[in-house]
C-alpha cells in the first residue's frame, strides 16, 4: 500500500490491508503460523483529574480526592494522523461500596464531566493533544450522574453515606465515532442512547428507547429507539459503536437484555446490535448476536454474567470487528450485516413474547437469523495485552490499537479510599497498545 493510499484508507477509518487480513479467513492465527503480537505501547502519564477539568470547565470539580485523569478508554477512533485517536471517557470516578448490605454506587468526583480526547501515542507515551468536554445547550456540564430514580443507580459520595442528586443531563458515555461534518456519535449506558454532540462537545440529540419519559434535560431527548431497550440491565446499556462506511452507525448493547426478569439476563447469551441512519434519524435494522460461552471466552471464568460487548469496528461496507469479552480476557470476531431489518419490529422486540429472544438455549433453531462470525484473535493468548479492552480501533498497515479502561485507578469497597478521603490508587494505567496481525492465511 502506498503512504498516500494508507493516509486515505486511515481518514475513512478502514486500512485496506488490515481489511485484506481480516477477510482473508477470519482469523488471525491462520495456516501460517504466525501469531497476532503486540508492536508497540503508550502509556497516559498522571495528571490531577481537578486541573485537568477546571481547565475545561472552571469551578466544576472542588476536590478530586486524589485522583489521575483516567477512564478514557472507553473508546478510540483513529484522528485521521498516524498515531493520533479521538477517545471517550465515561461518566467518571465510580465505586461500589456495601452499607447495611446493599451495594451502592459511588461519585467520588461528582463534578467530573464526560469528554472527549484526542491524543498521540508517541515514543511510548500517551499525550493528550486536545479534550472537549460535553456540554448541554446552555454550556453547562452534562455530568456523569445517574438520571431517573428507580430506573439508574443511586448516586452516593465517596463513601456511600451522602446521597447525591440526580441529573437528567447526565451521561455514561462508552464508544465514539467522528462524523465526516466533524461532529461526533457516542452511546450512552444510561438511556440506553445514542447522542449527537457537535465539534465543540455540545449535545445536539440524545436518542432515547420509546417510552423512557426522560425529562430535565437541557438538550433535544428523541424517544425513537425500540422501547425493548428499556429491560437493559443496570450498567449495561449500550457499549460499542461504529461507523460504516456509507455513514450508518452500528450500536450494541453490552448485555442481553432483562426479559422477562433479571435472571433470564443473566443467565443468557444472546444480545442485540442496531443500526441506525443518521440521515433518516431512524434505526433500520437489529441483530441478533450470540456469545461463545463464557468458559470460551474466558477459560478462568464460569459466570455467563460476566460477558459484554464492548466494541464494535467497522471493517467493511457491511462487516464489524466484535469484541466479546469479560474483564480479564477478550476475542475479536468477524461479522458481515445482512440486507433487511433483522428481527427489528418482529415478536422478539416486544417482552409479551415467551420464551423471549434472552431466553432461547437455540436462537437460529427457533428461526431467530443469528449473525454468524468468525473468530479473528483471542487477546486473552497474546502476550502484553492488557485486561479490560474497551476500545479497539483500525491503526494501519496490518494493525489494530487496543485501549483499556483503567477505571480512574479505582477499585470496589470501603477500601478505595484512605482515612482522609484520597484515592488508594490501583497502579493501573491507561495504556494504548498496538497489535500487529498476521500478514499471510
Amino acid at each position: 500500500m502506498s503512504p498516500r493510499a494508507l493516509r486515505r484508507s486511515l481518514a475513512v477509518g478502514l486500512p485496506l490491508a488490515l481489511l485484506a487480513a481480516v477477510t482473508a479467513s477470519g482469523t488471525a492465527t491462520g495456516a501460517t503460523g504466525h501469531s497476532a503480537r503486540v508492536t508497540g505501547t503508550a502509556v497516559l502519564g498522571d495528571v490531577p483529574l481537578g486541573s485537568f477539568s477546571n481547565a475545561l470547565l472552571p469551578g466544576t470539580v472542588g476536590d478530586d480526592r486524589g485522583v489521575k485523569l483516567g477512564g478514557i478508554g472507553s473508546d478510540i477512533y483513529p484522528a485521521g494522523r498516524a498515531g493520533e485517536f479521538w477517545t471517550v471517557s465515561d461518566r467518571g470516578p465510580n465505586g461500589q461500596i456495601k452499607i447495611d448490605g446493599a451495594k451502592r454506587r459511588t461519585f467520588p468526583v461528582p463534578g467530573f464531566d464526560p469528554v472527549i480526547v484526542r491524543v498521540r501515542a508517541q515514543h511510548g507515551t500517551l499525550k493528550v493533544l486536545q479534550a472537549i468536554p460535553l456540554t448541554t445547550r446552555s454550556g453547562a456540564a452534562v455530568t456523569g450522574l445517574s438520571n431517573q430514580q428507580g430506573r439508574d443507580e443511586a448516586p452516593y459520595s465517596y463513601d456511600a453515606r451522602s446521597p447525591l442528586s440526580y441529573n437528567p443531563n447526565g451521561l455514561d458515555t462508552e464508544g465514539i465515532v467522528r462524523a465526516k461534518d466533524g461532529t461526533f456519535w457516542l452511546v450512552d449506558e444510561y438511556g440506553p442512547s445514542l447522542v449527537h454532540v457537535s465539534a465543540r462537545g455540545q449535545v445536539l440529540t440524545r436518542y432515547v428507547p420509546k417510552g423512557l419519559h426522560l425529562t430535565g434535560a437541557d438538550y433535544p431527548v428523541v424517544e425513537s429507539l425500540p422501547a425493548i431497550l428499556l429491560q437493559r440491565k443496570v450498567n449495561r446499556g449500550f457499549e460499542g459503536l461504529a461507523q460504516l462506511p456509507g455513514g450508518d452507525l452500528v450500536l450494541a448493547v453490552q448485555s442481553p437484555l432483562s426479559v422477562p426478569d433479571t435472571a433470564a439476563g443473566e443467565d443468557s447469551r444472546n444480545v442485540r446490535l442496531l443500526r441506525f441512519s443518521p440521515k433518516h434519524r431512524a434505526v433500520t435494522a437489529e441483530y441478533a448476536y450470540r456469545f461463545d460461552a463464557v468458559d470460551v471466552v474466558d477459560p478462568s471464568e464460569t459466570d455467563t454474567s460476566e460477558l459484554k460487548i464492548s466494541s464494535v469496528v467497522a471493517v467493511g461496507r457491511d462487516s464489524l470487528l466484535v469484541e466479546e469479552r469479560t474483564d480479564k480476557a477478550a476475542r475479536l470476531q468477524r461479522v458481515t450485516l445482512p440486507r433487511g431489518k433483522g428481527i427489528l419490529g418482529s415478536a422478539w422486540d416486544s417482552v409479551a413474547t415467551s420464551p423471549s429472544y434472552e431466553q432461547l438455549a437455540d436462537p437460529a433453531a427457533s428461526g431467530v437469523p443469528v449473525l454468524r462470525k468468525r473468530l479473528v484473535v483471542d487477546l486473552g493468548t497474546v502476550p502484553g495485552v492488557p485486561g479490560k479492552i474497551e476500545g479497539v480501533a483500525l491503526a494501519g498497515h496490518h494493525t489494530l490499537a487496543l485501549i483499556n479502561d483503567n477505571d480512574f485507578g479505582m477499585t470496589d469497597g470501603a477500601g478505595a479510599f484512605d482515612a482522609q478521603g484520597r484515592l488508594v490508587d490501583s497502579g493501573v494505567k491507561t495504556v494504548l497498545t498496538y497489535l500487529r496481525l498476521p500478514e499471510g492465511h
